[in-house]
């Protein structure tokens, strides 16, 4: 049995004051949590949002990182500073860095390297644009961008990697996946993995819905066999919601 992971990517939102904030009101509402819960903040909360998750569950994570150690890298942060800052946990390859900051495949793999290098667990998305779905791309699409962003690493860190799969089509649009959609396109992915590194490690593999998963809808797909959890953008925003989305089995 996978045990469930449920992450907040925050996106562009909170001030350290404010992440500090969320964090306690989020603490006692889910400590009876049966899944694993993250909140991917903005680099400048995390020791923030380390500091106020102490003695609880809550797990935390950053949104991006370099794939150099050191450098001259302007703006940019690195494995190593963003695990000492207090990351667990790291987002790699969503959609709006790929988007809107250039992001390839290629640099998605060194990220996955660095990051798994530095003691980071990895939370890796993939996805297809709507007119890629609607060209029949999606599976070829969603499998390539998975092994190639896995390129590198053996069996065992690859059991370690949170895969996301975001249909971009279905993210901040109010457009969700069917159940099945999302549960069919999931199991794409698991099997592509099985093809690549065997069954069982396919299997210890989580995989996230990362298409506007929210109380509403929260339930249907985690109900689906190949679903392991959610990357959760908008109700991540708010304790109550995103409770609910974590607390689904309640």
């Amino acid at each position: 049995m996978r045990k469930a992971i449920i992450a907040g990517n925050w996106k562009m939102n909170k001030t350290p004051a404010e992440a500090k904030a969320l964090v306690e009101a989020l603490k006692p509402l889910v400590k009876e949590a049966s899944c694993d819960v993250v909140v991917c903040v903005p680099a400048v909360d995390i020791a923030t949002a380390k500091a106020a998750a102490k003695g609880s569950n809550i797990k935390v994570g950053a949104q991006n990182v370099h794939f150099a150690k050191s450098g001259a890298y302007t703006g940019e942060l690195s494995a190593d500073m963003l695990k000492e800052a207090g990351a667990e946990y790291v987002i790699i390859g969503h959609s709006e860095r790929r988007q809107y900051f250039g992001e390839t495949d290629a640099t998605v793999n060194q990220r996955v390297l660095a990051a798994v290098n530095a003691g980071l667990k990895v939370i890796l998305c993939v996805g297809e644009k709507l007119e890629e779905r609607n060209a029949g791309y999606t599976d070829a699409l969603v499998e390539y961008q998975t092994l190639i962003a896995l390129t590198g690493l053996d069996k065992k860190q690859v059991e370690k990697i949170v895969i996301a799969y975001e249909p971009v089509w279905a993210i901040g649009t109010g457009v969700t996946a069917t159940d099945e959609q999302a549960n069919e396109t999931i199991g794409v992915i698991r099997a592509a993995l099985a093809r690549k590194y065997g069954k069982g490690t396919a299997n210890k593999v989580r995989i996230q819905y990362g298409g506007s998963m929210k109380p509403s809808n929260v339930k249907g797909l985690m109900a689906q066999p190949e679903i392991d959890g959610g990357l959760i953008g908008g109700a991540s925003l708010k304790a109550e919601d995103f409770a609910a989305v974590v607390n689904y089995d309640k």
